[in-house]
């Protein structure tokens, strides 16, 4: 049902990686489309596994599915474009894409935008350096390992970052191009956050690898043939692989959200902004506390914890109904050494790492099945969710406030779960 305009709840999701293809499902199989629309805006006709981007340029085949297939049957618009720009006083979002620019508004905007690279300002990192932030930075890396090996005479690759990213494209690199040597380089002792066993373990991976570590060493500048460290130390490479963090865009920042330090959307314990009660951050977009008062780091299980967070929430309030909170936790690692190894590494409630660890082959299963588990999942976003679809206790514009009591907020049977 809509208001007594005819107008409808707009929903709008802003990115289509883990979090947002999650929210956007969930709140399609929850919410009545009668009284809601849900927009996803990105900038990329096709969901990216970010999770595999090492995998992809080292060479392996990775599954893009078409976004217009993941959210056929749900009910869900996908609008293919750039966000360029947050309006929380007009209640719009300014995007671009190959027709020009334009403009969404909404009523309840979720921010699922994501991180990219950081360079921490180091000179020579945009010009030289290549990432695994994104597809198409992957894709770059690719041609150019490709075009390494296609010469001949073994060509030097340097990974920057001890990082999880940072070890699995090094091992990822080193195991399915053996005719590249490649160099990893740790700020500190290599996997200094693991337990003692794990740092071992990944010693040996490296070794077997035949990945060079170079331990305690700060890079502080990259050029087209090498890595320069503070102690003056020079790496020569041939592909240099920026893997020393991440950031996000500064978007939310310049709209005058409330912005952490590292320009995270500053959230509560719902995912809602404390500074415009419309605006929820999931994933890497949001800087939210755990239930033992640390930040979640960025990652895709704190995708998983802060989308379930922020849907709860957001029906919750468009319902009339009490929010509930879901867990928010971060309770380990999970590192891919090549095809055949791994490690799974738990940490404890003060985010370090417990004694004991899970490595070798069964470690590598369990990260298989988490790549194929979070893939599957995208591409049946609204599959074994509850199937009552509620309506909005006050439908149209600026319902989200949370107003509104449970008796208004009339429950239809939903639809089916085919997704594609």
């Amino acid at each position: 049902m809509s208001d007594s305009n005819g107008a409808k709840h707009r929903v709008v999701v802003l990115g289509a990686g883990y979090a947002g293809t999650h929210v956007a499902g969930t709140l399609a199989r929850r919410l009545s489309p009668g009284s809601v629309e849900i927009t996803v805006v990105n900038a990329e006709p096709d969901f990216v596994q970010r999770l595999r981007l090492h995998q992809l340029a080292a060479g392996r085949e990775i599954e893009a599915p078409a976004l217009a297939d993941v959210f056929a049957g749900t009910g869900i618009r996908l609008r293919q474009a750039r966000v360029t720009a947050v309006d929380p006083g007009r209640r719009s979002v300014s995007v671009t894409d190959a027709r020009g620019g334009g403009e969404v508004g909404y009523d309840t905007l979720v921010y699922a935008l994501g991180s990219r690279g950081a360079d921490h300002g180091v000179p020579g990192v945009r010009e030289h350096a290549f990432d695994v932030a994104a597809r198409p930075s992957a894709l770059r890396l690719r041609e150019r390992l490709d075009g390494l090996e296609a010469r001949g005479g073994g060509g030097r690759v340097v990974v920057v970052g001890d990082g999880a990213t940072g070890i699995e494209t090094a091992c990822e690199i080193a195991e399915s191009r053996p005719g590249l040597s490649v160099t990893l380089v740790a700020r500190g002792a290599l996997g200094a956050p693991l337990s003692p066993g794990a740092r071992a373990h990944l010693r040996r991976a490296c070794g077997r690898l035949g990945v060079a570590v170079v331990e305690d060493a700060e890079a502080v500048a990259v050029t087209a043939d090498r890595v320069v460290c503070a102690d003056g130390t020079g790496l020569p490479s041939d592909a240099t692989v920026w893997a020393a963090g991440f950031a996000v865009l500064p978007i939310a920042a310049v709209a005058g959200v409330e912005v952490a330090g590292d320009g995270r959307i500053v959230v509560d314990r719902t995912m809602r902004s404390v500074s415009h009660p419309d605006l929820y951050a999931v994933g890497d977009s949001a800087h939210a506390l755990m239930d033992n008062g640390l930040a979640l780091p960025m990652s895709c299980a704190s995708a998983g914890y802060t989308g379930r967070q922020a849907t709860a929430a957001i029906v919750a309030r468009l319902t009339g109904r009490r929010v509930r909170h879901t867990g928010l936790e971060y309770v380990g690692n999970h590192i891919g050494l090549g095809r055949h190894d791994g490690i799974l590494q738990k940490v404890g409630r003060d985010a370090r790492a417990v004694p004991g660890y899970v490595g070798g082959r069964k470690a590598a299963r369990v990260k298989a099945g988490i790549l194929w588990m979070s893939l599957w999942a995208t591409r049946h976003p609204t599959f074994g969710l509850p199937a009552r679809r509620r309506r909005p206790a006050r439908a149209g514009r600026g319902g989200a406030d949370g107003a509104g009591t449970a008796a208004g907020a009339t429950a239809g049977a939903g639809a089916g779960s085919r997704v594609s």
